[in-house]
């Protein structure tokens, strides 16, 4: 393994939990489908990057976990809490630092970088950017497209806590406590889906290739153009 190599780790909640905010629009099932889908186009696009050594997905549910695995990622079971953290009422920033702190525990002194779950459009090409992009011995952050959220939190330090503050207008957080904003064009990385707009952004920049298929399954309207990068 390569010497303070990045390793990555992305959380995702339970299927039953997902994507509420598009229950106008999706069933339950179709709903579930399409986390998995963003889930596995979001973690092969991470274990393509060369500068990522690892990817590991913590998850409490036992059907994300078996994807994860079948993708090449570790899993990292998400840790009991003992109370609810109103900062933290899904748990989020407590299940990537759990992560975090085993994958020190295991590898010694890395970098690590925290991934959103729903980055359907996400490329190689531009993980690798930011990666190189980020200053070195400090902590960066990737403002999603809504411009409040996280799309990524990376640490370019071995020793730095990744210190996740995860959760409504985040990215403010993450910049308030001395995070450095990453104003690099990464559209895909930037694109967290959360709302029918979002997923219609994500078809249009194109989706990889698990996403792409579910949205034919589930009957979602692809709209073809010209300048899209999939078909899909």
């Amino acid at each position: 393994m390569r010497p303070h190599a990045v390793h990555a780790v992305i959380a995702v909640k339970s299927l039953d939990r997902a994507k509420s905010r598009l229950a106008d629009r999706l069933r339950p099932e179709h709903r579930a489908q399409l986390v998995l889908a963003m889930l596995a186009d979001t973690v092969s696009a991470a274990i393509a990057v060369p500068q990522i050594a690892t990817v590991t997905v913590v998850t409490p549910d036992p059907v994300v976990a078996e994807l994860a695995g079948t993708l090449g990622a570790a899993v990292h079971p998400e840790p009991r809490r003992a109370m609810i953290d109103p900062a933290d009422p899904d748990g989020l920033n407590a299940a990537l630092t759990d992560a975090t702190t085993a994958l020190r525990h295991r590898h010694g002194p890395v970098e690590l970088l925290a991934l959103q779950a729903d980055l359907p459009a996400v490329r190689p090409d531009e993980l690798s950017d930011m990666l190189t992009t980020a200053p070195i011995g400090a902590r960066s952050v990737v403002v999603d497209h809504a411009g409040s959220g996280t799309a990524a939190l990376f640490v370019r330090d071995t020793v730095v806590a990744l210190d996740p503050r995860f959760g409504p207008g985040s990215a403010g957080r993450h910049i308030a406590a001395g995070a450095v904003d990453l104003r690099g064009d990464w559209p895909g990385l930037r694109l967290d889906v959360d709302t029918a707009d979002d997923l219609d952004r994500a078809v249009d920049l194109g989706t990889g290739d698990s996403t792409c298929a579910v949205l034919h399954d589930i009957g979602w309207p692809i709209r073809i153009h010209d300048r899209v990068r999939r078909v899909c």
